[in-house]
């Protein structure tokens, strides 16, 4: 890994407040707060209160960013409800694309709860990033018991996936007209995963394309996931549904996952939607 100078140390906030940034990937969007310069100690109720659409800023995921021995950066992953999750693939490429711009470089490694991920920009302006091989194996996935992964005891003939979180996704024949909310929310906390699971209902469009709707363990119905369209992929390949790279339509958009021998590349559209200050007023009310 190139050594690259430390990032300056950024202006203070205002009134004493916390900077962060607004970020998506068709639509599956994150608070990113960057650490490196400014550690600072996020308590459960700020990450609560931090995700409420209402009262606080919302998001899907907020990816915290922390200096790192042997990548570019150690980034962790926070569901609404306060819960963790080692992967987050659309995160990634926006904060890819962050230091990418910031370093100029044209690849970065960045570790996560998953390993170092390797991140690069396509020709084509695009960030992809390397979420690594599928995690096949029932006991790695995990599951609560032994297994046929590729065909789950469960009503709907599902088929399990880890992507460094745990998957279940069905096979259906229209995926606009299954309920979303009733059936993810039923699934999300299935006997058979024992860390619950992120569920996904898939209708193959053809041998390289698939419509993806999406429940995210601990968020809900999302526009997008990345992690969650890797996972739908490999199970759509596994089952000689699709081929090893597909187009992926999620409600927000398009997403590229291309299974290769080294792992499983995602690829798709970033935004960085506005860089904004939570107030003093807004963290001292979070006091413990």
């Amino acid at each position: 890994m190139e050594n690259r100078p430390a990032p300056a140390p950024a202006a203070p906030p205002p009134h004493g407040g916390l900077r962060f940034a607004k970020m998506h990937g068709a639509g599956n969007d994150f608070v990113v707060i960057d650490r490196r310069s400014a550690p600072q100690e996020l308590q459960p109720a700020l990450i609560r209160a931090l995700a409420d659409r209402h009262r606080g800023v919302g998001f899907d995921q907020l990816a915290l960013i922390d200096p790192c021995a042997d990548a570019e950066a150690f980034l962790t992953f926070y569901n609404p409800d306060g819960s963790t999750s080692a992967a987050c693939g659309n995160a990634t490429r926006c904060i890819a694309r962050m230091l990418i711009e910031e370093t100029g470089a044209a690849r970065l490694r960045l570790r996560t709860g998953r390993g170092i991920l390797l991140a690069e920009r396509d020709a084509d302006g695009q960030l992809r990033v390397n979420m690594g091989a599928p995690l096949l194996d029932w006991a790695a996935i995990p599951l609560a018991q032994e297994t046929d992964t590729l065909h789950l005891p469960i009503a709907g003939d599902p088929v399990a996936t880890g992507m460094g979180n745990p998957h279940l996704t069905f096979f259906v024949a229209d995926a606009e007209a299954v309920d979303l909310g009733r059936e993810g929310a039923a699934l999300e906390h299935h006997p058979l995963y024992p860390q619950a699971t992120n569920v996904e209902f898939v209708q193959v469009l053809g041998p390289d394309a698939i419509r993806l709707r999406i429940w995210e363990r601990g968020t809900g119905i999302t526009l997008a996931s990345g992690s969650c369209s890797c996972a739908a992929a490999v199970a759509a390949a596994r089952r000689g549904l699709t081929g090893r790279r597909v187009r992926v339509e999620v409600d927000g958009g398009t997403l590229l996952v291309d299974w290769r021998e080294d792992g499983v590349w995602l690829a798709g559209p970033t935004a960085h939607v506005f860089d904004g200050v939570l107030t003093a007023e807004f963290l001292a009310a979070l006091a413990p």
